[in-house]
């Protein structure tokens, strides 16, 4: 008799390529085991069995600083090995907290060149994604905050993530991909004061938003677990509200080009 507990495709398991391909660096030490390639981290997870998928970040996939040509050879390796191992892309988002110029925020942050360049990665995330059939796009503000009240007006800030949100609807409906978004909240870290530091937030903004019915939540367990006093979770107040309810984009027929969010 098959073990129930041995998990099958059907289970939906899906793995990051920042987990899996983790080294094994904190920050004391240096790492501790080898870089794996994106195609070496899927082949890793067929040979273990009963994964579904595999998510990325834009850059988890592709360096950020790679040639035309590195893109096209680490692409081809990671869709051959996809093949290989029958495992989807279930999930992708971008990067916005890692580079240097993300240091004040990504879509709120107070330079509007580095808020330009945000929603221009986060499109070519958005285009990366669906290039593997991706059905899911998650939004995690990394850097949306600040240090100090004085750093950042808090209303404008929301303000500029709102209408970065709405572009990026946009832009998805009229490039004809099917992704529901999902935004995923973490309360005291990295920054000082974070925005939307819990998905009780996010379900306050969901109805602001230009196409509400495309944008959902995602409650990240780790992220979620880490509260402070004063930022307390919404994981069981929620619980029954935060599961992906957006619905398909496919049909949304878009009535103007989108206009850049400054």
């Amino acid at each position: 008799m098959a073990d129930p507990y041995t998990p099958t495709p059907r289970d939906r398991f899906t793995f990051g390529l920042w987990t899996v391909g983790n080294p094994g660096r904190d920050p004391f030490g240096l790492t501790t085991r080898p870089e794996l390639t994106p195609a070496e981290i899927v082949d890793l997870l067929g040979e273990v069995g009963g994964v579904h998928g595999v998510n990325f970040h834009d850059n988890d996939l592709i360096p950020i600083d790679a040639t035309e040509a590195e893109s096209a050879r680490i692409k081809a390796d990671f869709g051959a090995a996809l093949k290989r191992t029958k495992i989807q892309v279930a999930m992708g988002t971008t990067n916005l907290f890692s580079d240097p110029v993300f240091k004040d925020g990504a879509f709120t942050s107070n330079d509007a060149e580095v808020r330009a360049y945000a929603v221009q990665k986060a499109m070519r995330g958005l285009d990366l994604a669906a290039e593997f059939g991706a059905k899911v796009y998650v939004f995690w503000g990394g850097r949306e905050g600040a240090e100090t009240d004085a750093a950042k007006d808090p209303v404008e800030a929301v303000a500029r993530f709102r209408r970065a949100l709405d572009f990026l609807c946009d832009y998805a409906v009229e490039s004809g991909y099917e992704f529901r978004f999902a935004l995923e909240a973490k309360p005291n870290e990295p920054r000082g004061h974070m925005y939307f530091p819990t998905t009780g937030h996010y379900l306050a903004l969901i109805p602001t938003l230009k196409r509400p019915d495309m944008v959902g939540v995602n409650p990240e367990v780790a992220h979620d677990a880490v509260p402070t006093p004063s930022t307390p979770s919404f994981s069981s107040s929620c619980s029954k509200t935060t599961s992906m309810t957006a619905s398909s984009t496919s049909t949304a027929t878009p009535t103007a080009p989108p206009t850049a969010p400054t």
